[in-house]
């Protein structure tokens, strides 16, 4: 699916997706990713599925400077443990958990209006990999 097209190059939005990747400014990205302002960061969870997430995971997120982190659990919403997702409330970080499509929507508009947003992208291994 594609999106809108970003009229200001200097910021990295996301311009389409599909089951198996997100495109940022044009640019397909097969692997999981944390995009914010600052740009695009190569996840620790790469090549992991939903199931393998841990809290490090997610601490390794808390180090950045964020008000929110959308999490894309990819065609369908699943839920990490409160347990899992702790460093974020610690540093004060609200979670929001979506589908793919709706993480590159609710990034893009957040991003445009300036907020301190994070889209952390779970791009899961096909079957059989």
């Amino acid at each position: 699916m594609k999106l809108h097209l970003n009229t200001d190059a200097s910021q990295l939005l996301f311009t389409g997706y599909g089951e198996d990747h997100v495109l940022i400014n044009g640019h397909r990205h097969d692997a999981s990713l944390l995009l914010t302002a600052r740009g695009i960061e190569i996840a620790p969870w790469v090549g992991l599925g939903f199931d393998a997430l841990t809290a490090a995971h997610f601490e390794w997120i808390a180090q950045r400077e964020l008000d929110i982190l959308l999490l894309g659990t990819g065609t369908r919403l699943r839920f990490p443990h409160p347990s899992l997702t702790r460093a974020l409330m610690d540093a004060r970080i609200g979670l929001e958990v979506m589908d793919i499509g709706a993480l590159c929507r609710t990034y893009n508009i957040l991003a445009g209006e300036g907020r301190s947003v994070g889209a952390a992208v779970l791009i899961e291994p096909a079957a059989g990999d």
